[in-house]
């Protein structure tokens, strides 16, 4: 089986710009698509790959190549285990914030609303909390604020409520049990969509998603050289707001700040204007490049 077809493959080896003997970091090894293709580029260089995903450790032990480098570890972490590499600065860093095919294929992971499967989510599966203790522990206000805020359901508060209400009865425990109570307040002919926002609500929730975004971001603007590449692929809108909002301003919330002498302060400048998207071509072979918007800059 494929593990994931990697999304705008050329298009995120164009954006780094790759030096034969620069060093670059693959933050999202997952089934070691992209850093393959870097690898091919590389001569002299180095690639430091990351991930926490035990899926993915076993496809890094098939790269025999001395230029590679795995981390097992969250990309949270960034500055920290690259200096344990011995590295300060590397020439270019890739994201791609996608969920795997392999996951969400995953019947046992609990990712996929096709799947009837026990309330997981965790990338980490050595993380303490799971989808089933947000479920099962959150109060009404913060289901309502997650619901609301990460998988953008229009009826956030409903859907908190009867969870609430239903879990008295007894705890919710399987992907199946949540589609059930949730299917009574579904909208009508668009309720697998649905189901799939409250999914992605929890996965966020449940690995932090946009903190642990947040957290990489600002590192790379110190670990970047000048004239180093950022390429980030995100999926969603929150995600993708985050990735725009840095690189315009170097920060995620507010305008752009100037130092004392007037000059704005950030530590990226954009490639392209626009996020670039998958050609019509590219969806008939891979539809989950669907949502995929694809961000390019160079370290100031």
């Amino acid at each position: 089986m494929e593990y994931h077809v990697p999304v705008l493959l050329k298009e995120c080896i164009e954006g780094l710009a790759i030096k034969p003997n620069g060093i670059y970091v693959d933050v999202t090894f997952g089934g070691g698509g992209h850093s393959k293709e870097i690898l091919k580029y590389l001569k002299g260089g180095r690639l430091i790959a990351f991930d926490q995903d035990e899926d993915a450790r076993k496809n890094a032990v098939e790269i025999q190549n001395s230029s590679f480098t795995f981390i097992d570890g969250n990309f949270r972490f960034l500055k920290r285990y690259l200096k344990g590499e011995g590295i300060t600065e590397v020439d270019g860093i890739l994201a791609d914030l996608g969920i795997s095919s392999h996951q969400i294929d995953s019947a046992e992971r609990g990712f996929s609303t096709r799947f009837d499967a026990e309330l997981d989510m965790r990338m980490d599966r050595g993380a303490d909390k799971s989808a089933k203790d947000v479920i099962n522990q959150y109060s009404e206000a913060e289901l309502h604020k997650i619901f609301g805020m990460y998988g953008e359901i229009k009826n956030a508060k409903t859907a908190a409520q009867l969870i609430v209400k239903e879990r008295v009865n007894r705890k919710i425990t399987r992907t199946e049990e949540l589609r059930n109570v949730l299917r009574q307040i579904a909208p009508r002919g668009k309720e697998n969509k649905y189901y799939a926002q409250v999914f992605q609500a929890l996965r966020i929730e449940v690995n932090e998603e946009l903190k642990v975004l947040e957290e990489f971001l600002e590192q790379t603007g110190k670990v970047i050289k000048k004239g180093g590449r950022l390429v980030v692929m995100s999926y969603h809108s929150l995600e993708d707001r985050l990735v725009k909002n840095y690189i315009a301003k170097g920060k995620f919330y507010g305008e752009l700040e100037k130092d004392i002498y007037g000059n704005f302060e950030k530590p990226f400048e954009a490639v392209s204007k626009k996020p670039i998207e998958a050609t019509e071509e590219e969806l008939e072979k891979n539809p989950r490049a669907r949502s995929a918007k694809l961000r390019i800059a160079e370290k100031l």
